[in-house]
């Protein structure tokens, strides 16, 4: 009688010692009884992307992608979805027939996670960085339409504004502040963004997509200050819980 064959899941990355999915997938493997792995798939760069990619990517049925990949893995793949294609990033890839899919759950998960804290004050919102994760939040608060601006450090369109620039005015304009970047993430968990958390208040909803720690410095000066915090581990499990959804329609 042969054994069950193991089906193979994975995050790429560059570095995941703090991920979250692998030890959610493997959990509901175990609890679910499926015969499947969900492995950390560590890449150096984008050459490194592109060679794992050719040599082992149909070992698996599904994979996620993570910073710093979200965007650069698009051309790799045969088919985008029609979320992908407006957002600009992939954090999903279905394999199958021989043919990969590129989907964005980010979307579903950030719009699942913010509804219990959304408001109609939350008309502005400001987002830290302009990755790949700030492009899904953007598309979903566009959606609900919410105006967006962007903090960056190389500010390149209308609606994007340097660091330096965050003063008392822009907070008290922007009731919803959003963290896209890893500043703060373990292990370097006493690192903050470089923007002035203390001008916050009871208006405002602070979201750091960081999930490690569950509170980092930058959500805990916002609390303090009467903001409403977010953090962004139920992001991560709408996403990764729809990312399965994908995998086994």
């Amino acid at each position: 009688m042969c054994s069950e064959e193991v089906i193979k899941y994975g995050l790429i990355g560059k570095t995941l010692g703090h991920s979250f999915s692998k030890s959610f997938f493997n959990e509901k493997f175990d609890s679910s009884k499926i015969t499947a792995i969900y492995e950390n798939i560590e890449l150096e760069d984008e050459e490194a992307l592109k060679k794992w990619m050719n040599d082992h990517l149909f070992e698996y049925k599904g994979l996620n992608v993570t910073i710093p990949y979200k965007e650069t893995v698009l051309p790799l793949l045969d088919e985008l979805s029609d979320e992908v294609k407006a957002v600009g990033a992939v954090n999903t890839i279905l394999i199958n027939n021989g043919k990969t899919i590129g989907y964005n759950t980010d979307v579903y998960g950030f719009r699942q996670a913010i509804k219990p804290f959304f408001r109609n004050v939350h008309e502005r919102a400001l987002i830290l960085g302009t990755g790949g994760a700030s492009k899904a939040v953007a598309y979903v608060l566009k959606n609900l339409g919410v105006s967006v601006s962007y903090l960056s450090r190389n500010p390149k369109n209308d609606n994007e504004f340097h660091y330096n620039q965050a003063n008392e005015v822009m907070v008290n304009a922007f009731k919803m502040i959003v963290n896209c970047t890893p500043v703060g993430m373990f292990p370097d968990v006493e690192q903050t963004p470089d923007f002035p958390i203390d001008l916050v208040g009871e208006d405002h909803l602070v979201i750091d997509l960081i999930y490690n720690p569950q509170e980092t410095i930058f959500l805990k000066q916002a609390r303090e200050h009467g903001a409403d915090i977010l953090n962004g581990l139920s992001m991560l499990q709408h996403q990764a819980i729809k990312a399965w959804e994908i995998w086994n329609a």
